[in-house]
């Protein structure tokens, strides 16, 4: 078998998925960063390799994700691209038309518009933890509410309650005073669902034209009370496509396919980079005014990439002694 890596580093999960010579899904895994990133795309390649058929010819990688850029000198990718981009290409292979994309991850949301299979524009939410995963978690654990449960739960709800949701803090404290009225937990559920649904419209959505086929993507897309909520705040229907929680790796495995085709062979490592010694640490420049923050990688003790500094002193060191290499 041949086929494309995707990976997907982000602060909350990291997702790989191996596609085929025709760009079908074969294997996808989702497992949690926890903060380490490095032991976390380790993890992933040393799980996926065991599922996949010896023999395998991995023809290109690429990554995305907060930690591409790392995943991309860890393995070798072929492609490093944004999230932006990863999605909407995902999209655009599994929903033909697809026109809009709300996207809601464990730590930022993001929304892209297409039109005629092309971004046209996108807006992110990096700044407020209202409206995403980790915030849902946060909530479904103080009510001691498994996560997996949470949609089911909204969706018997009779009435849902009003809840501020324009803040994180504000949502919580308004929770705890719907509780103590005694409102229903799925009215409570529920109306989390579209206070969150309203702050997400109300700023990743704002001036958007929002039209269908509207897809539904991210950890959180597998909540079916966000789901319904989106549904009733647009007026339309939403879908939520198949691997709707791997899409940003789905994309940067398509993308790697078109990167080796265009370039040629390549490059990635192997999956024996899942037993070398990778560390990763900063250091300040103090070569001028800026004092850049420049982060470095090692591999076996030796340094193979450098970023942050403006000038390219660092990075471009690396760089030169790689060809001397």
């Amino acid at each position: 078998m041949k086929g494309y890596l995707g990976i997907d580093v982000g602060s909350v999960s990291t997702n790989i998925v191996f596609l085929d010579e025709d760009f079908v899904i074969r294997e996808t895994v989702y497992l949690r960063t926890q903060g380490r990133p490095i032991e976390a795309v380790q993890g992933g390649l040393k799980e996926i390799a065991g599922r996949l058929p010896p023999g395998l010819t991995v023809r290109g990688v690429g990554t995305t994700g907060s930690g591409r850029h790392l995943a991309g000198v860890m393995v070798g990718a072929d492609t490093v691209k944004n999230e932006i981009t990863t999605h909407a290409m995902a999209s655009s292979q599994l929903v033909p038309g697809v026109q809009t994309i709300l996207e809601i991850g464990g730590q930022d949301s993001k929304m892209i518009i297409l039109r005629n299979g092309v971004v046209s524009d996108f807006a992110m939410n990096t700044v407020c933890a209202a409206g995403t995963g980790s915030f849902l978690d946060q909530q479904a654990a103080r009510l001691n509410i498994p996560i997996e449960e949470f949609g089911d739960i909204a969706l018997n709800a009779e009435a849902p309650v009003r809840i501020a949701g324009r803040c994180a803090v504000f949502a919580e404290s308004d929770m705890i005073h719907k509780q103590q009225m005694g409102c229903s937990l799925p009215d409570i559920l529920a109306g989390l669902c579209e206070a969150l649904v309203r702050n997400y419209l109300n700023n990743v959505g704002k001036g958007k034209e929002i039209l269908p086929p509207a897809v539904f993507q991210g950890g959180v897309a597998a909540n079916s009370g966000m789901r319904k909520a989106f549904e009733k705040a647009l007026g339309l229907p939403v879908q939520v496509p198949p691997y709707y929680n791997v899409m940003g790796a789905v994309g940067a495995a398509l993308l790697a396919g078109e990167a080796v085709y265009r370039a040629g062979p390549s490059r990635f490592k192997g999956f024996a980079v899942a037993e070398a010694r990778f560390a990763a640490g900063s250091f300040e420049c103090t070569g001028c005014a800026n004092q850049c923050e420049v982060v470095q990688v090692t591999e076996e003790g030796v340094v193979i990439a450098r970023w942050g500094d403006r000038c390219g002193k660092w990075s471009s060191a690396v760089n030169e002694q790689k060809k001397i290499g």
